[in-house]
């Protein structure tokens, strides 16, 4: 029923194929945003609609390679969002097993299968998120059947990171689930590196789009928000500054401290700090040798910790939430669409809509924080 819907509340679909354009036509969009002078003979209504076309593209090459296939097609919308759909219904499939295995009632997987905010981003808004998270659930069921297979389950987990990045935050937790870590790592980490050597190649490092989105993209962060603006209350910066000119007094050394301060303001090192804390999330989360809780635990703290959280970043979670029953997770899954009303209507994020979503689930997180399939 979702499938005929216009990109009407995201237009990121819209960009995958224009994206996917670019890379069948032979040119680099890792290199090249949709502005640039070269590919004005691409230019079309799908064009002209594109959000930030100053900006090359943030996507890894799995997912790039998708975007071709259905920009190539004679019906690149509805062929994007089939494939996303057949993924996602194949995830599903794999989510089912998994409760087979585990002993889980399979009921739990309809809390995924069924959800609302599954559908409507997957195969409604068409994000790429389809394609990612089968291939996480597809990791895990490599990894909890047996015997387990760990080559299968270390390409799948490659090719989750090849089409969204988040995954990669769950690698060290899964290689060492699956008893031979360094025989993982490695096998998911050469198929990563290898499929990427070509774009930092032709990009001279870190491809531009992703920098741009690690510094400037923020929406509905649930720490974030308040943390930004608690440090800046505070004077942080301003207390780090002048601790700055304190070395710079002792050491002698103006030059090399003056290099920090444009680093050194509220929002960046609220970023930094919830980084160290997704850090230290994923590392505890290793000693916990049970695959499903503890992927739930890395990416919703993923989720918690990020900067920007658009409705669609839940569905990384979903299915850990539906097999573990989750109450705050599943109850975000209900209440993350109030994020769409400020671009519908004039009422903004802050504060009121943006504690309607978070506060309910935070305080849930507080009554129940543990993971658990029992």
């Amino acid at each position: 029923m979702m499938l005929p819907l216009p990109p009407s509340l995201s237009e990121d679909s819209l960009r995958y194929l224009w994206d996917g354009k670019v890379l069948a036509s032979g040119y680099n969009p890792y290199r090249l945003a949709p502005e640039a002078e070269e590919l004005e003979s691409l230019r079309d209504a799908r064009w002209r609609q594109l959000p930030h076309r100053d900006v090359p593209t943030v996507y890894p090459p799995l997912a790039l390679a998708t975007f071709s296939i259905a920009a190539a097609s004679p019906a690149p919308y509805p062929t994007w969002k089939a494939i996303l759909a057949a993924a996602d219904l194949f995830g599903c499939l794999l989510l089912l097993r998994i409760a087979g295995v585990l002993g889980l009632d399979p009921r739990r997987v309809a809390w995924y299968a069924w959800n609302p905010l599954v559908t409507l981003e997957i195969a409604g808004m068409g994000h790429v998120e389809g394609l990612g998270v089968p291939l996480t659930i597809a990791a895990v069921w490599w990894l909890v059947r047996k015997p387990p297979r760990r080559l299968s389950a270390a390409m799948a987990a490659a090719g989750a990171v090849l089409a969204k990045l988040v995954p990669v935050l769950a690698l060290p937790l899964w290689s060492r689930r699956s008893g031979r870590p360094w025989l993982f790592l490695g096998v998911a980490g050469a198929v990563v590196v290898a499929v990427f050597l070509p774009v930092v190649q032709a990009t001279g490092g870190v491809p531009p789009g992703l920098i741009e989105y690690g510094v400037s993209w923020e929406f509905n962060g649930p720490l974030y928000e308040p943390l930004w603006r608690a440090l800046d209350g505070l004077g942080a910066p301003e207390a780090i500054k002048g601790g700055l000119d304190r070395l710079k007094i002792r050491t002698g050394e103006h030059d090399f401290w003056n290099l920090f301060y444009p680093y050194v303001y509220g929002r960046l090192l609220a970023k930094l700090l919830l980084a160290a804390g997704l850090g230290v999330v994923a590392l505890v989360a290793l000693r916990d040798r049970r695959p499903v809780p503890a992927t739930g635990v890395v990416f919703g703290a993923m989720v918690l910790a990020s900067a920007t959280v658009y409705p669609w970043y839940v569905l990384w979670v979903l299915p850990w939430a539906a097999l573990c029953l989750h109450p705050a997770w599943l109850l975000l899954a209900a209440l993350v669409p109030l994020s769409y009303l400020p671009q519908l209507t004039a009422v903004p994020l802050v504060p009121w809509i943006f504690l309607a979503i978070w506060l309910p689930v935070l305080l849930t997180l507080l009554a129940r924080p543990r993971w658990s399939t029992d």
